[in-house]
């Protein structure tokens, strides 16, 4: 990688697949890598911390040493891929932060790549912070999500434009088995057998889909 990438996953609504992209990346980076960092600021559980332990560690941003502690760790130019799960109470004060601190310029300058990936929604409250995040980030560095278990149809139109990353939906079921602590998508591409299972099928498409964002990236800055 060209420079150390850092992916914060954010939406200012619960219950939008969050956590769901965060584990799916973390679990893609760690196969890919042997390594991977990921910060969860979330209130409820369950939450990254209590799917992927091993490489998760909490972090806030309600006061200033939180925040500063979860910058030093973030900004960090070590080749390790960094991933942000951001609870949605906790949306507006840290874009507030990246804003004051200018973190797009500090990161460029210390050979740090962040990436904004925004879960969409339907409400007022997602257009607003997805108008307010165009206006800050750069489109380069902002990705919009579409989670069609989310977004039964077609995204709001001032979101279909710049990038997309498409989640598709899984049935019910499925979305229940995977929503257990204990499960891992890679261990479970590793262990089922029949390659042409749904699930199965979902998680490769998934991990491609996240290798191209990630070569995207390279080809960006390269």
């Amino acid at each position: 990688m060209p420079a150390t990438p850092v992916y914060i996953i954010c939406s200012p609504r619960p219950q939008v697949g969050k956590t769901l992209l965060a584990r799916l990346l973390s679990e893609f980076l760690l196969l890919k890598n042997g390594n991977v960092a990921a910060f969860d600021v979330n209130l409820k559980e369950p939450s990254l911390l209590d799917y992927l332990p091993k490489v998760t560690e909490t972090a806030d941003v309600i006061d200033t040493y939180g925040k500063m502690q979860l910058m030093d760790r973030v900004i960090l130019d070590d080749g390790v891929a960094k991933v942000i799960d951001l609870g949605f109470h906790a949306f507006d004060e840290f874009f507030k932060m990246t804003d004051e601190i200018g973190l797009l310029k500090e990161a460029a300058r210390r050979h740090v790549a962040p990436q904004i990936l925004f879960v969409a929604d339907t409400d007022r409250a997602s257009a607003r912070a997805h108008e307010m995040l165009r206006g800050q980030i750069p489109r380069m560095n902002l990705i919009t999500v579409d989670n069609e278990y989310v977004v039964r149809g077609e995204l709001p139109p001032a979101m279909e434009g710049g990038r997309l990353f498409r989640l598709p939906a899984l049935p019910g079921f499925l979305k229940t088995y995977i929503d257990r602590l204990n499960f891992s998508f890679t261990g479970y591409l590793r262990q089922e057998k029949d390659s042409s299972t749904e699930l199965h099928q979902w998680t490769r498409r998934n991990y491609i889909a996240l290798r191209e964002l990630e070569l995207s990236l390279i080809l960006q800055r390269s």
